[in-house]
């Protein structure tokens, strides 16, 4: 009886030695995949930042109607071009054509007699505001080829300045208005009146909380 006893109380006494060192070995194992996982990296998702709406560009329209943008601004800003071109009626062309009256005219063909480049004189379309800002931009852009060598004025205000320079010698084109978007509006397209919206809240309140009181037992 004794040995027996004995016999199962060694099995017993094996069996949670066994138990207790699996269960060690369980939570080390377990430990250290999860400290694994917390340092690996998570999701990347590409293309956060464009996701996220950078500023819109700025338009044409928009640039010709911003403050600091002005005629006599971009006569300073033409002054670098002269070396190349002349702006005064009947001036002579230089290395580029006379700009007198550009804007509204052909592309690559407003100086009669003068030699453009097939780039510029196969384009199509004429002078107006976007064509001449694109231009401005970049005209190698503009016209693959082209004889300019000038790189271009990257900021669009400045471009605006000399189209509306350009416009007030011997052009008169309109320029074209913009309205800035309201910011503040609601859905429906009417604005957001804060103040009315915080006092229907409060009735709202006040009504809710009365018809609490109205339906409550009566006290004693």
């Amino acid at each position: 009886m004794d040995d027996r006893f004995n016999t199962a109380a060694g099995w017993i006494l094996f069996s949670g030695i066994i138990a207790l060192g699996l269960s060690i070995l369980s939570g080390m194992y377990f430990h250290a995949d999860g400290h694994e996982e917390l340092e690996a990296p998570g999701f990347v998702i590409e293309g956060g930042d464009e996701a996220g709406g950078g500023a819109a560009e700025v338009t044409m329209a928009q640039a010709l109607n911003m403050e600091g943008v002005s005629a006599a601004a971009g006569e300073k800003i033409f002054a670098k071009c002269t070396a190349c071109h002349t702006i005064n009626q009947g001036g002579a062309d230089g290395i580029g054509p006379n700009l007198y009256g550009i804007m509204g005219k052909p592309v690559g063909k407003h100086a009669a007699g003068f030699a453009y480049s097939s780039a510029l004189s196969e384009h199509g379309g004429v002078w107006d505001w976007e064509t001449m800002n694109e231009w401005l931009k970049s005209p190698k852009a503009f016209a693959s080829g082209t004889k300019m060598s000038f790189a271009g004025l990257s900021k669009i205000e400045d471009r605006a300045s000399v189209a509306l320079y350009l416009n007030e010698n011997g052009s008169n084109l309109a320029v074209p208005e913009y309205t800035a978007p309201v910011a503040d509006e609601a859905a429906e397209g009417e604005p957001v009146d804060a103040e009315a919206s915080a006092e229907a809240e409060l009735v709202t309140e006040e009504a809710v909380e009365a018809g609490t009181a109205a339906d409550a037992p009566p006290a004693g």
